[in-house]
């Protein structure tokens, strides 16, 4: 292989640089990555608020409302109902009026309402407004005690709290929960897997250390990076969850590769530069298409996708980074030692394993009838993306969150109740100060004809104006549930006719229709309208880099069709999962009947950067053979075949990591975890082992146009295998 390319020079000089002095470059490493966990502990994390996620018209009214100081202050809320059969409205008013008693004059609390029954007379909701304390949340605790206390006191009685700030908690602990048991996990079934790979502990540690180190690395690096984008909640999972995968892979790429030429006959710095030449190669290439995949992030903008952007690229540059420089050092300081020590049996099936006997059972058929293997395998890729025709996305809401968590139970039971307190609109009137009669005339108006429609319920709730009397807030309920999709439709009915019906004669006034449910529909509407244009970007920005690395057009598109196969496929299983209930109960969730709304943009992009992992790998290995003299047949048999064993480890990691996250109770992560497992496991397979080879058969040396073929070596000329393929 020619190393005037920028992208086989840099690793080359890297691994020979590390070579030659092997401890600096593990000391650097090691410096390195001490140095950005410490950042962590002396820097402190800027996280997102609520001002990041403003958007159209209801960031608009948030605005509006935040200036005039008319934010609704965080409050909890007590559910008082029976334990078994009708409630005792007498035992549930004594026990409201010992938890209103009890709650009153505690520190953080402003007031207490006065007990209120729901319509159908089965609960009764002591409501406690909470004190403003800036940026920081009330301490709870005391209010949560007073519920356990009447509890106690009331056997008979269901006591139960939930409200802005216990939700809020209970999510984060569960979050964190979730978060520790993927990695406690991860790791030692990475391990596992790796010992599988290689059958020696050195060699199975070495990828899982460096993917660990680089994910360590890239959490203490968003400390500082999170005062320029502010660091949103799920990044840290998005770190583990890509780190553990990528790192795991180069380094898989890298170790697998060198050992294979020191089996060859090559000592070990000779092995350490054709892998740097190679391997490292697929590996800059492959970082730099999940990098390009992740800028498309930033194209839809906002603070979930410009922070998942930001962690994303970081830990695949920390890990591309590592790969070729401590690697190659490592390496070299263990010689053969990284072969040590052997599980013998171990040893034995990954030696058998790593010569491509498997793949070659199955790439004999693949080969001899190309048209029949691209046939039936695509037909089972779209029957599998089939599904994603009915994609419907709806943002995360109270029915998404996990049912055993206490608050979340507690706060259905309280919506269902007090339908009131479910999906609403906030309707914000910014006014000269000497409209307020017709401001509230008009507001008035705007209610009854929003209660008429059916779509708006009446409330006892009055408007609420601001100290200088410019800005109004009126807030109207909704008898639906947030995910219904009848709130978008009566939503956008309230903005474009009632509210102009209404306030059309109103000169000088801005009204903007705001609330949570207003907020889920303008991202909903600036998803569809930017969709097209990340598709295209990031596929644009792959398919200009796969046709710039190879050197072909016919491989840059094979490789976005390819590559849009596996997305398909992902969306197709989150549909038939999370949307039509297929498999609710192995994964231990209620079906929403959506998929939430950001997960689909989020897994495209990944994907779309992590297939490139296998494919960049495999059509490397193939050009190789074809640059030696193989004709176009054999070169993609003996590569597929070369790399099979590699790409089916790597595979297996990537699917066990993602996998685990499918298994916690946060839905988004088991969204996520299914759409990405699904997706890598056929993409390695089917994708990579069927229709690749396939493809590539059928056009031979067109693949690999405008390139020249090369005259073969000498030596091939009487290969028995060269001559049977020449003879086709």
């Amino acid at each position: 292989m020619s190393v005037t390319n920028p992208l086989t020079v840099l690793p080359l000089r890297a691994a020979r640089w590390s070579a030659l002095h092997p401890w600096r470059a593990i000391s650097a490493w090691l410096a390195f990555v001490v140095l950005a966990v410490a950042l962590a502990s002396v820097v402190s994390t800027v996280e997102t608020d609520d001002t990041d996620y403003r958007l159209g018209d209801s960031g608009r009214a948030d605005e509006l409302v935040a200036e005039a100081g008319l934010e609704r202050p965080d409050s909890e809320n007590v559910l008082v109902t029976s334990a078994d059969g009708p409630v005792d409205r007498a035992a549930a008013q004594q026990a409201a009026d010992e938890l209103v008693a009890g709650m009153t004059g505690l520190p953080g609390v402003d007031s207490v309402a006065e007990p209120q029954w729901s319509p159908d007379g089965s609960a009764l909701l002591v409501a406690a407004q909470l004190a403003r304390d800036g940026d920081d949340d009330v301490d709870v605790a005391p209010l949560t005690e007073v519920t356990r206390d009447v509890q106690r006191a009331h056997p008979d009685l269901q006591v139960r709290q939930s409200g802005d700030v216990s939700l809020d908690e209970a999510i984060d602990d569960r979050v964190g929960e979730d978060l520790a048991s993927a990695e406690g996990i991860s790791v030692p079934i990475t391990l596992v897997l790796m010992l599988v790979a290689f059958g020696a502990l050195i060699a199975a540690g070495l990828p899982v250390l460096l993917a660990f180190t680089s994910v360590a690395a890239t959490i203490g690096i968003m400390a500082p990076i999170s005062h320029l984008v502010p660091s949103e909640g799920t990044v840290t999972s998005m770190i583990v969850l890509i780190g553990m995968a990528v790192g795991v892979d180069y380094s898989l790429f890298y170790l697998k590769r060198e050992r294979e030429e020191r089996a060859n006959g090559r000592t070990t710095l000779e092995a350490v530069e054709i892998a740097a030449q190679t391997s490292g190669h697929s590996i800059l290439v492959s970082g730099g298409a999940v990098i390009a995949s992740m800028t498309g992030l930033f194209v839809m903008g906002g603070a979930t996708f410009n922070s998942l952007a930001v962690g994303s690229i970081i830990v695949v540059a920390v890990a591309v980074l590592g790969s070729i420089t401590v690697l190659p050092a490592l390496l070299v300081k263990l010689g053969r030692w990284v072969d040590r020590p052997r599980v013998p049996l171990l040893w034995r099936l990954n030696r058998r394993v790593g010569r491509g006997g498997l793949s070659r059972r199955l790439l004999g058929p693949v080969v001899r009838h190309p048209r029949v293997a691209l046939a039936l395998s695509s037909v089972v890729v779209i029957a599998l993306a089939a599904p994603a025709l009915g994609l419907r996305t709806n943002a995360a809401n109270l029915e998404t969150l996990p049912g055993d968590i206490p608050e979340v139970a507690t706060m259905r039971a309280l919506t269902s109740a007090f339908p009131a307190e479910g999906a609403a609109a906030t309707v914000v009137v910014r006014a000269e100060g000497g409209q307020q009669d017709e401001v509230a005339a008009a507001l008035a108006d705007l209610e009854r004809q929003a209660v008429a429609t059916g779509d708006f319920a009446a409330s006892d709730e009055q408007s609420v104006t601001s100290e200088d009397g410019r800005t109004t807030v009126l807030r109207i309920g909704m008898p639906y549930d947030e995910a219904d999709e009848r709130v978008n439709e009566a939503l956008r009915d309230l903005r474009s006719d009632l509210v102009p019906a209404s306030f059309g004669g109103l000169r000088g006034t801005e009204v903007v229709v705001g609330g949570g449910a207003a907020s889920n529909l303008d991202y909903l509407d600036r998803q569809s309208d930017r969709l097209p244009l990340v598709i295209a970007f990031v596929l644009l920005l792959t398919f200009l880099m796969m046709l710039a690395t190879f050197r072909s057009l016919p491989i840059a598109l094979l490789s976005t069709l390819l590559n849009l196969a596996s997305v398909g496929v992902s969306f197709g299983f989150l549909v038939l999962v999370f949307q039509h209930g297929w498999g609710a109960d192995l994964l231990d969730f209620d079906n929403p009947g959506f998929v939430i709304d950001w997960l689909p943009l989020f897994v495209l992009v990944v994907l779309l950067g992590l297939s490139m992992d296998y494919h960049v790998f495999v059509v490397s290995r193939i050009r190789e053979h074809l640059d030696a003299g193989l004709p176009a047949r054999l070169a993609v048999q003996r590569g597929i075949a070369d790399t099979a064993g590699v790409v089916t480890s790597a595979a297996a990691v990537m699917v066990s990591v993602f996998a685990i996250f499918a298994t916690l109770s946060m839905l988004e992560m088991k969204m996520m975890g299914v759409g990405l497992s699904a997706a890598i496991l056929l993409d390695a397979t089917l994708v990579r082992l069927v229709m690749l080879p396939a493809a590539l058969v059928l056009m031979g040396d067109r693949a690999w146009w405008p390139r020249c073929p090369e005259s073969p070596r000498g030596d091939l000329v009487e290969d028995p295998a060269y001559q049977l393929a020449t003879s086709r």
